[in-house]
C-alpha cells in the first residue's frame, strides 16, 4: 500500500493537470519522461536512506529485530522494480548486511541474507565501475591492479561492497573457496583506508583491525598492527562507535590474554553514552555485548 501511494503521489508531481492540457501533454510526454524518472529514482534513494537513518537511531534491538525484516522485503521489491539503481543497491546490501551480523537467528538465514548483501552490492559496484564486474573471476594481482585505478570519490562504494564481502565470507565459512577470497577483501579494505580513511566513521580501520586479530602472534597475526586500527578507528570516531571497543576487547585484548586492557575497554563502553542519532542502535548492542563479555571474563581468563 505504502508503495502505490508513492507511485500515486509521484505521478500527480509529474503531470499536474494533464486532463487540461492533453495536447500539451501529448506533445511533452517525451520530455517529461526522463525527469519524471530520476524523480522516482529520487524518492527510492530518499526512502532507503530515512529507513536506515530510522533504524540506526532506535534504541530497542528486539522491536528492530522484529520490524525490519518486513522492511527488507519492502527493499528487495524496489529494487526488482529499478534493479540498476546503485544508490538503492548499496541501501539494499547494508540493510541485508547489517541484520545478517546482529540478528539472524541460524547460520542457514545468516548465509542468505549475507548472500543477497553481497550480491546487490557486487551490482552495485559493476555499475558505477565495470572494472569490478568479475573480481570473484580474476587473479588475486588482477584485482590490486583494478584497485589502483580506484580514485577517492569512489571509497564509501567500494567499502559497502568489500564489508558485504567480508560478511558473505564469514557466513560461508566452511566453503575453502569462499574463504579463499579473504586476501581480496583485505587488499579492497586497505585500498580504501589509502584514498579515504575517514569514510563511514572510519570502519575500514575497524574491518581491517579486525582481520588482523583472526590469528595468534604464533600462526602470523599481526597483533600490533591490529591495535593501531582499532586505536585509529576509535580516533576517527571520536569514540563514538563503541562497538569497537567491544570488538578490540574481544578480538585483541582476549588474543593476547590481556585482561587489565579487556575489562577496562568494556567498562568504558557500559558506562558510555549511546552518542549520536546514528550510533544509537549499533552502540546499544555495543552495550549489551561488553556486559556479556565482562560477565564472562573469569570463565575465559
Amino acid at each position: 500500500m505504502a508503495i502505490q501511494i508513492i507511485k500515486i503521489r509521484l505521478f500527480e508531481a509529474c503531470l499536474p493537470n494533464a486532463w487540461l492540457f492533453k495536447p500539451v501533454f501529448l506533445m511533452l510526454l517525451v520530455l517529461t519522461v526522463s525527469s519524471c524518472g530520476q524523480l522516482i529514482a529520487n524518492a527510492k534513494k530518499e526512502f532507503a536512506e530515512d529507513l536506515s537513518a530510522t533504524i540506526l537511531a532506535f534504541d530497542d534491538p528486539e522491536t528492530i529485530k522484529k520490524a525490519v525484516p518486513a522492511y527488507l522485503i519492502l527493499i528487495s521489491s524496489m529494487i526488482r522494480q529499478d534493479p540498476d539503481n546503485p544508490d538503492l543497491l548499496e541501501a539494499g546490501a547494508q540493510l541485508y548486511g547489517a541484520y545478517a551480523t546482529g540478528f539472524a537467528d541460524s547460520a542457514t538465514s545468516k548465509k542468505m541474507l549475507a548472500n543477497r548483501s553481497f550480491a546487490y552490492a557486487s551490482h552495485a559496484i559493476c555499475i558505477r565501475d565495470k572494472n569490478f564486474c568479475d573480481v570473484k573471476n580474476i587473479s588475486y594481482f588482477e584485482f590490486k591492479k583494478r584497485l589502483d585505478a580506484v580514485e577517492k570519490i569512489q571509497a564509501e562504494s567500494l567499502l559497502i561492497f568489500v564489508s558485504s564481502w567480508a560478511g558473505a565470507i564469514e557466513a560461508n565459512s566452511s566453503d575453502w573457496n569462499a574463504i579463499a577470497e579473504l586476501p581480496k577483501v583485505k587488499a579492497g579494505i586497505q585500498c580504501v583506508l589509502e584514498i579515504d580513511e575517514t569514510v563511514s566513521n572510519g570502519n575500514a580501520h575497524l574491518y581491517m583491525a579486525v582481520m588482523e586479530s583472526l590469528l595468534p602472534p604464533a600462526l602470523g597475526g599481526k597483533p600490533d598492527t591490529a591495535k593501531k586500527h582499532f586505536d585509529r578507528a576509535i580516533e576517527l570516531s571520536n569514540g563514538e562507535n563503541l562497538m569497537a571497543k567491544v570488538l578490540y576487547a574481544e578480538k585483541y585484548a582476549r588474543m593476547l590474554f590481556d585482561r587489565e586492557l579487556h575489562d577496562k575497554l568494556l567498562q568504558q563502553v557500559i558506562d558510555a553514552d549511546v552518542g549520536s542519532s546514528d550510533q544509537i542502535l549499533i552502540n546499544t548492542l555495543a552495550k549489551q555485548k561488553a556486559t556479556e563479555l565482562l560477565q564472562g571474563g573469569d570463565d575465559y581468563f
